[in-house]
C-alpha cells in the first residue's frame, strides 16, 4: 500500500513491487533526502502540513527577493504595478518548475533510500503544490488570503478528488509529485475565484 504524508483518506492499493534500499549512502543520496524532506519531512506529526508551510515561506521569499531585484533595477513601488506582478509571477513559475523537476528526482531516489513507495517523509510535493496554489493570487495580498490558500491546498491534498488519486499510481517520483501538483492546480482555481469575487465585491 502507498504511504502518504498525512492523508485521512484510504490508502491506494497498487500492484506488488519491491523498493530496495541501498546498503551505502553517497553524497547524492543525502542531497536527495534534503530536497525530498525540505528539512521538515521527519517531523512525526503531519509532515505534509509542515511541507506546505515551507511552500508558504518560499512564496514570501520569492516576493521579497523579487522586490529587492526590482529596487536594484530602479523600479519603484507604484510605478509599473502590472509589470511588477508579471515579474514576480514569472519568478514563481520558475521556482515551481525547479522544485517540481528536482522533487521528482529526489523523491525517486528517496523511495529507494527508505525502501518504501511514496514515504511520508517526502514533502517536496507539498511544497510544489502549495506554490502552485498562489499562482493567481495578486502579490501583496493580505494575510488572510495567503492563509486561505494554505487551507485550500491542504484540503484538496487530503481529500484528493478525481483524478488526483489515480496520479499517485504513476511510477516513482512522478507519482509522488503529480498528485500534489494537481491538488495545487485545483486550489489555484479556487483561489482565482476567491480573488475575483473579492475584486468585484
Amino acid at each position: 500500500m502507498k504511504e502518504t504524508s498525512d492523508s485521512i483518506s484510504h490508502p491506494v492499493v497498487e500492484m506488488p513491487h519491491v523498493v530496495v534500499a541501498p546498503s551505502r549512502r553517497t553524497a547524492g543520496d543525502y542531497v536527495a533526502l534534503g530536497v525530498a524532506t525540505c528539512g521538515v519531512g521527519f517531523i512525526p506529526v503531519a509532515p505534509g502540513t509542515w511541507g506546505a508551510g515551507v511552500g508558504v515561506l518560499i512564496y514570501f521569499g520569492i516576493e521579497r527577493a523579487g522586490n529587492l531585484m526590482l529596487n536594484d533595477a530602479g523600479v519603484r513601488f507604484g510605478q509599473g504595478a502590472a509589470s511588477r506582478q508579471m515579474f514576480l509571477t514569472t519568478l514563481l513559475l520558475l521556482v515551481v518548475a525547479a522544485v517540481s523537476f528536482a522533487g521528482t528526482w529526489a523523491a525517486t531516489r528517496t523511495e529507494k533510500l527508505l525502501g518504501r513507495k511514496d514515504p511520508g517523509a517526502v514533502v517536496v510535493d507539498e511544497v510544489a503544490g502549495q506554490l502552485i496554489t498562489f499562482l493567481f493570487v495578486p502579490w501583496g495580498a493580505k494575510g488572510w488570503t495567503i492563509f486561505a490558500g494554505f487551507i485550500a491546498f491542504r484540503l484538496f491534498d487530503i481529500w484528493k478528488p478525481y483524478p488526483i488519486r489515480r496520479l499517485e499510481g504513476l511510477a516513482s517520483g512522478l507519482g509522488v509529485m503529480a498528485d500534489d501538483i494537481l491538488a495545487g492546480a485545483y486550489a489555484a482555481t479556487l483561489m482565482s475565484l476567491v480573488v475575483t469575487l473579492q475584486l468585484f465585491s
